[in-house]
């Protein structure tokens, strides 16, 4: 692959990290495309290898990403219902407020559901803080997981291929 190509996965590669950050592009997934893409024009057994690698990590992550905060919110006390009027309510601040009313929708749709269903304002407020903490760790696993796929594609391209 010409070095011009390189930079541009790598670019894409980027871009999908922040994309993980800032919920608006699915960015493992486009790592992994950048990755795929690579790996498909040098076309080596090596560039296939550091491809699985990747895939693997980041496969893990999305498995790891969705049990461990799960866990901790079942552990709160967090029902379900309550992370889904956070996430609708999300999908609709993402509209209202682009980007950042992802976020502060669905803090508000949990609080809310949960000031509802508690009660008392400090029941509700701290339900919504664990809510968001699952989904920062969430986030930070995925980023975890993004990265790895990312540092085995960049070891193959300085050293492998």
């Amino acid at each position: 692959m010409p070095p011009a190509g390189e930079v541009l996965v790598g670019a894409l590669i980027v871009v999908g990290l922040f994309g993980i950050l800032i919920p608006a592009v699915p960015g493992a997934l486009l790592v992994l495309a950048a990755i795929f893409v690579w790996a498909s024009e040098v076309a080596s057994a090596t560039s296939w290898w550091v491809f699985g690698v990747a895939a693997g990590c980041i496969a893990v992550s999305q498995i790891i990403k969705f049990t461990i905060p799960g866990r901790r919110l079942v552990d709160a006390g967090v029902p379900r219902w309550s992370l889904l009027a956070g996430a609708l309510l999300g999908i609709v601040g993402f509209f209202v407020i682009p980007v950042a009313g992802l976020i502060v929708g669905f803090v508000l749709g949990v609080y809310a559901a949960e000031r509802r269903r508690l009660g008392s304002r400090q029941s509700a407020r701290s339900a919504t803080r664990a809510a968001v903490r699952a989904v920062g760790l969430s986030i930070l696993i995925e980023l975890g997981g993004a990265l790895l796929a990312a540092t085995a594609w960049l070891v193959g391209v300085l050293f492998l291929v």
